[in-house]
């Protein structure tokens, strides 16, 4: 599946790296800790976080993550928008929160990322 499927199945908000929304998604990640996501994400895996700073582009980037969706309706810091540009991260935001966003891309397929 791609991170387009996933937007426009979840109604997410792209809000960096439209021209990267061909990206196969190979799992799921679920985690507000940066130094969890580091530690366990995998290449591939959607990111799920509230986190809004700029740090989570450099947490993506260094796992070479599919993509971070941001819960809950909040909206990533304009450094955050300004980084992922320059880096090529895919983010989108949700308003719908973390537990039901992660249940949406359960029940799509998306499981735990290749091991």
């Amino acid at each position: 599946m791609t991170l387009r499927e996933v937007a426009e199945a979840l109604s997410l908000d792209v809000r960096t790296g439209k021209d990267q929304l061909d990206a196969e998604v190979k799992g799921g990640y679920v985690s507000d800790l940066l130094s969890d996501v580091i530690a366990g994400a995998k290449e591939g895996d959607l990111w799920v976080t509230l986190q809004i700073h700029q740090n989570i582009v450099a947490v993506a980037f260094l796992n070479n993550l599919a993509g971070i969706v941001i819960v809950g309706g909040r909206e990533p810091d304009p450094q955050t928008i300004e980084k992922a540009e320059d880096q090529d991260v895919v983010v989108m935001v949700s308003s719908l929160p973390a537990y039901e966003l992660a249940g949406k891309l359960y029940l799509m397929g998306i499981r735990r990322g290749p091991e």
